[in-house]
């Protein structure tokens, strides 16, 4: 027998509960619910079974996707940015922001900037005329809580906040961040503010990367693709095979769903390798006992998103050793996850 609240009952509320009253509480029990106007998820229509989102109409609305552009188009971001971008498959333009300045130390080895303090802002542009802009910023411990402050000041969400490395000196700080907007110069103008309450170096001229002391045609063998010589760091990139969704947006593959493995050259073959895993969670654990197996270290479990479709999820990892033992402890778990080779 279902009780009302002692504050809501009445004489009638204590009637017996004849077979009359059993048959209406039945009827109301398998009633639909519907939502008193203001409250819960029925205001914005049925959920769609598949995507688990809410539209109008009975069904989920359809995502909103990316156009292609051109580094025409984004003329105004780089006059903010006060630095050139590149476009990845026409759709993503993105601008780096290397730490030169800094020299951080973790477990002994002098970390190169292309290893794991870069900075970096990509923009989407989008059919409805709307423009994503996402990223991640490398701080110093000084530096995080005013960067922080700028941030809010100008509408930026910061979406994850953690390490990429382990022990490390100076102590250096990621965070994700995030906005969504019609102006993308005045976007920029937020991130550019940003960046300017950090010690971040201007732009350089790009030079010719310098040769790799890396057996790299065993580690293309071994992780199943073709790396990247990026200023002296070999880079494999593998992006998820899901369409994902933020907010209703399609996020092109480049922009918060990929594994990046970065490879410093250390001499005689040897690497460290820093970068992390994007995975859904069933593939979670698969993906850190192959990861340990092969004595590569843990460093941090987080998300780079709020709401994106499906939850992904970001382990962040470190090693030292032989440049193709690594690439091969990396393809067995690449293997357990649903990831394809980048195509940018």
């Amino acid at each position: 027998m279902i009780r009302k609240s002692h504050q809501n009952e009445n004489v009638q509320d204590r009637a017996p509960f004849t077979p009359r009253r059993r048959l209406l509480a039945t009827a109301a029990a398998f009633a639909p619910v519907v939502a008193v106007a203001g409250t819960g998820p029925a205001l914005a229509g049925a959920r769609d079974k598949v995507s688990g989102r809410y539209g109008s109409g009975g069904g989920a609305p359809e995502p909103v996707r990316p156009v292609t552009t051109t580094l025409e188009d984004w003329k105004a971001v780089e006059k903010a940015m006060g630095r050139p971008g590149n476009l990845l498959n026409k759709v993503m333009y993105r601008t780096r922001f290397p730490r030169n300045d800094l020299r951080v130390v973790s477990q002994g080895i002098e970390v190169s900037p292309g290893l794991a303090l870069a900075s970096h802002i990509g923009f989407i542009r989008y059919a409805d005329g709307s423009t994503i802009a996402m990223g991640d910023m490398a701080l110093t411990e000084d530096e995080l809580q005013r960067t922080s402050d700028v941030l809010i000041e100008h509408g930026i969400a910061q979406t994850a906040l953690h390490k990429h490395l382990l022990a490390h000196d100076p102590d250096v700080w990621w965070t994700h961040v995030h906005t969504h907007g019609h102006d993308p110069a005045a976007m920029a103008r937020g991130f550019r503010a940003a960046f300017d309450a950090t010690a971040t170096p201007p732009a350089v001229p790009v030079e010719k990367p310098p040769p790799l002391d890396l057996d790299v045609e065993a580690m293309d063998t071994a992780l199943g693709t073709t790396g990247l010589n990026d200023g002296g760091i070999y880079k494999s990139v593998f992006a998820r095979r899901e369409t994902i969704i933020e907010r209703n947006m399609v996020l092109p593959p480049g922009l918060g769903s990929t594994s990046a493995f970065n490879f410093q050259p250390l001499g005689g073959g040897k690497a460290a390798v820093n970068g992390d895993f994007v995975m859904i969670a069933s593939e979670v654990q698969a993906v850190h006992k192959i990861l340990r197996s092969g004595n590569i270290c843990l460093v941090e479990l987080h998300n780079h998103g709020l709401s994106e479709e499906p939850r992904l999820f970001f382990t962040h990892f470190w090693s030292v050793g032989d440049g193709v033992q690594l690439a091969r402890t990396l393809r067995r778990a690449v293997d357990v996850t649903n990831v394809e080779p980048s195509k940018d």
